[in-house]
């Protein structure tokens, strides 16, 4: 087997054996990184990069409001509302290649990241 489906066959076991706490940080560390590279890309011209690198952040966004019981908690609402927001913002970023726009998104989203790897932390220690 060669290196890069090694690589791919121990990235799908990853995601095949996460909890759901760890693919939630997966997706938040993906789209993270996604925004910054995508933020990057912006600046330095390459759009096709940006645009792929948007697109893939937006379908994480995605993925993570489907994914969401709105019904579970009282902040999952609000957080729905986030994720909408975040969705129309860097559909515009993109089409309007605003780095700025990417920049914001990133800035809501770190502090999130950050906040559900300590519940997931908390959890698994309780």
């Amino acid at each position: 087997m060669t290196a890069p489906n090694l690589r791919n066959r121990y990235l799908q076991d990853s995601i095949n054996t996460a909890s759901p706490a760890k693919l939630l940080m997966m997706l938040y560390d993906r789209l993270i990184l996604d925004l910054m590279q995508g933020e990057e890309a912006i600046r330095a011209g390459e759009l096709e990069n940006a645009h792929e690198k948007l697109t893939h952040a937006q379908e994480i966004i995605i993925e993570l409001r489907v994914s969401l019981e709105v019904d579970a908690w009282s902040g999952a609402p609000g957080l729905a509302n986030l994720y909408g927001y975040l969705i129309t913002e860097l559909i515009g970023a993109n089409i309007g290649k605003d780095a700025d726009r990417v920049a914001v998104c990133r800035g809501f989203l770190e502090p999130l990241r950050d906040a559900w790897r300590e519940a997931a932390a908390t959890a698994v220690v309780d």
